[in-house]
Formats: structure tokens, C-alpha cells, sequence
């Protein structure tokens, strides 16, 4: 289970990946007067032979961070949060194994692993297409970070903490229950 680590702006640190720490990490830092706790764990106390602690579900940051809102990384992850999990060929919405990356202009006619050559598509127009040139719905551009993050918000996520929501602005969430 993870801890949520908001700036001091209460706001997420970073939100690909999501600003998370480990529980102990997160009562290390609480210990250490770098975090205040926001939330904790209603159902999960820490035992030692001298204290009884929950343990944080949100710390925020005693000292600020800095953010940087360009130069996306490349990753497939980043392709298909950018193009929502979407086949950019026959717009259906599909679920992660079956996704695939494909390069507009194929790699076999000179086409490059870029932003702007690389979209979201399912295994089966992947396949169709081939080494054929096709057109995606949408034309394939580098996203900024603003960007991602206002998709996260359409894309269903699991977060650990009902509390996490309100900080993330997710709509849709399934919160992942700590196992014993």
C-alpha cells in the first residue's frame, strides 16, 4: 500500500506517475517533520514496542517541489493515455493487452518510434494495416504534461484511498482495498 504526497499546494507532486511513497517511507518522513499527515488509514494501525500509529494515506509536503510541464516522456503508456485507450484506426476503446503501439508510416518505409509517428491500435487493425500507410482519426502530436493529466481524469484508475480522489480529481476510481 501506498502513501499519496501531495506539494504544499495540495496538489499531487506528480501525476505520472502518480506521487505516491511506501507506508514506511511516508512515517519516516512524518517522524522526520518533512510531511504533515492530511489522511490516514482508518483500518491500519503500526505496532512497536513503544507506539501504536495509523498509518498515512496523504502527507502533504512541508517544502515546495518543482514541476516541469514540458518534454513528455515517450512510453507506450504515455501513447495510450494520450489517445485514451482509444484504436486510433477504428475507435474503439480497448483494454491493455490487446493495445497495441503502430507506427504511421512504418518503421519498413523509414518511419521513426516519435510522438508524431506513433498511435494507439487495436491488435487486429495493427495486423490489418500492416506495413500499408493508413490514417488515424486524430493526427499524432507530443502532448504536454497538462495535457496527460487532464486525461487521467477519463481513464479509469485504481487508487488505494477513498480520500485520494479529491486531491487527484479522478471521477471514476476503484479504490484497491489493503490485503491483511
Amino acid at each position: 500500500m501506498s502513501t499519496l504526497v501531495l506539494a504544499p499546494d495540495y496538489q499531487p507532486v506528480s501525476y505520472l506517475p502518480l506521487s505516491t511513497v511506501s507506508w514506511q517511507t511516508a512515517i519516516k518522513l512524518f517522524f522526520i517533520d518533512k510531511v504533515t499527515v492530511v489522511e490516514w488509514y482508518d483500518d491500519w494501525i503500526i505496532h512497536s514496542a513503544k507506539l501504536d500509529i495509523r498509518v498515512p494515506a496523504v502527507v502533504v509536503a512541508k517544502r515546495g517541489f518543482k514541476r516541469t510541464a514540458t518534454g513528455m516522456r515517450f512510453s507506450r503508456q504515455n501513447v495510450y493515455l494520450r489517445d485514451l485507450y482509444t484504436c486510433q484506426y477504428c475507435s474503439d476503446t480497448i483494454a491493455g493487452k490487446e493495445l497495441t503501439i503502430d507506427h504511421v508510416i512504418p518503421v519498413s518505409k523509414g518511419g521513426l518510434t516519435t510522438w508524431e509517428n506513433s498511435v494507439t491500435s487495436c491488435r487486429a487493425c495493427n495486423t490489418a494495416k500492416g506495413a500499408k500507410l493508413w490514417k488515424p482519426l486524430k493526427s499524432p502530436q507530443q502532448p504536454d504534461y497538462w495535457r496527460l493529466v487532464n486525461h487521467i481524469q477519463n481513464v479509469h484508475m485504481n487508487i488505494q484511498h477513498p480520500s485520494w480522489q479529491q486531491y487527484i480529481g479522478v471521477k471514476q476510481a476503484t479504490v484497491t482495498r489493503r490485503s491483511a
